[in-house]
């Protein structure tokens, strides 16, 4: 916060509208996507995982086989995706995927989640793009409507309770929840 002899820096939109985010091929991809991306979202549910998941590979993301992801889900850039095998990602989840959104196997990510591998450096008058990765551990569940924030590992075997807002590493097989999210448990062997 500034004070009236220090006034808070004035963010330049300008400047940050200005700066180039993305590279030639990156841009290329993101409209190849774009114009993939209806047949994944209005492909049938049941039935067509093997579809979505040709339709991300075409487009770089690396998924191992038997992964669900339902025709809801929204991911940003697929190239930035890698999911292990046998895990889901169910209805309108949110994968922005500006950085390295890395899923393991056996994990599961519900209904209505938001992993957000991106954010703005706010220090910096002109909030240039970060693009920072996210991790999910094998066997980890990410519960309803959670929200991952940038730079966030979860361990492997761990549960993070519906709607929690996780902005901070979680430790392998414990149970977190809440705003910010809390150690609350551990889960069994």
């Amino acid at each position: 916060m500034g004070s009236a002899m220090n006034p808070p820096p004035t963010t330049n939109i300008a400047a940050n509208r200005a700066a180039r985010k993305w590279n030639r091929k990156e841009q290329a991809g993101r409209a190849i996507w774009i114009i993939l991306w209806p047949l994944f979202r209005f492909s049938p549910r049941p039935l067509f995982w093997a579809w979505r998941r040709l339709l991300l590979r075409l487009c770089g993301a690396r998924i191992a086989s038997n992964v669900h992801i339902h025709p809801s889900v929204r991911i940003a850039i697929p190239w930035n995706i890698e999911i292990g095998s046998y895990a889901a990602i169910g209805d309108g989840a949110i994968l922005y995927s500006l950085g390295l959104i890395r899923i393991g196997s056996h994990a599961t990510i519900s209904q209505g989640a938001h992993l957000c591998a991106g954010t703005h450096d706010w220090r910096d008058p002109t909030m240039p793009l970060l693009k920072i990765p996210i991790d999910i551990g094998s066997n980890a569940w990410i519960c309803a409507d959670v929200f991952i924030g940038p730079g966030v590992s979860v361990g492997e075997g761990a549960i993070v309770g519906a709607r929690a807002v996780v902005t901070k590493d979680v430790v392998p097989r414990s149970i977190v929840a809440g705003n910010p999210a809390q150690v609350i448990g551990e889960r069994d062997p």
